[in-house]
């Protein structure tokens, strides 16, 4: 087994489909992950699973790999894990997750925005465009350079979660380019299919760093870097204009306005 822990994930769910399956039952999202380089024992750590449930997991993946071996549970693992209930973050993070609170109210109007899109003769591309705005400076420049240009790099972009993480922002910037051409062509169905892809890309990846990233960071952090990435990340908001985060505060309540009007 210490070999198959050694392998990444998309080889053994290429070899043995049931695997992928099992990590679904534990919330592990990793069969619809399109890079899938990371280890499976580096999956099993950033899960934060506890010893019962990492064992119980495991031998569940064993009994699949080895039929017909005669599989007995793993000894616990003893090691640190997060209490489960409400997740504490350290400031520099809870930044972070901060960010994402204004970046999912937006994500939310969305839908209804598509649905206004599609049934109006003469769509409002220029509020599209203006929901780029919001998507290049406040989600994508302020937010997702912040993890860029500082705690990935931090961390260590070589690694298989970071790569995931930036391929995310990478494929989402290729949806916000869609959704300028298609405004700017007036095409209704392609501003939609971007938008809504670039909604289901965000959500899930906001889950990933909430729940999942974002506390297997932290753990790993020592008070040094905690220090550290809060001073990186204050310098990067006090280099932007005094208004900045009320500019978008305001412009997604007044979307919200909007729609809830034409409801």
């Amino acid at each position: 087994m210490e070999e198959f822990l050694n392998k990444n994930i998309k080889y053994i769910i290429a070899q043995y489909p049931e695997v992928g399956k099992i990590l679904e039952r534990y919330n592990i999202g990793c069969t619809t992950c399109s890079v899938g380089s990371c280890l499976l024992k580096d999956i099993i750590e950033i899960h934060n699973l506890s010893p019962e449930v990492e064992a119980e997991l495991l031998y569940e993946i064993e009994r699949v790999v080895f039929p017909g071996k005669e599989v007995k549970k793993r000894p616990l693992r003893q090691r640190a894990v997060r209490p489960q209930g409400e997740i504490k973050y350290s400031p520099p993070i809870k930044k972070l997750v901060d960010e994402h609170v204004l970046i999912k109210r937006f994500i939310a109007l969305i839908e209804p925005l598509c649905a206004l899109v599609d049934s109006s003769k003469e769509p409002d591309f220029g509020l599209i465009l203006d929901c780029v705005d919001f998507i290049r400076n406040y989600a994508d420049k302020y937010h997702h350079l912040k993890e860029e240009d500082v705690l990935f790099k931090r961390i260590g972009e070589d690694l298989d979660i970071i790569k995931v993480m930036l391929e995310d922002h990478t494929t989402g910037r290729n949806h916000v380019k869609q959704i300028i051409e298609g405004a700017r062509a007036k095409d209704k169905a392609w501003v939609i299919e971007h938008l809504k892809g670039y909604k289901e890309l965000l959500t899930q990846h906001i889950k990933k760093e909430d729940e999942i990233l974002y506390p297997w960071i932290d753990r790993g952090l020592s008070t040094s870097d905690v220090g550290k990435l809060y001073v990186e990340f204050s310098e990067k908001d006090a280099s932007l204009p005094d208004d900045f985060q009320k500019r978008y505060q305001d412009f997604v309540k007044q979307v919200e306005d909007t729609l809830n009007k034409r409801r």
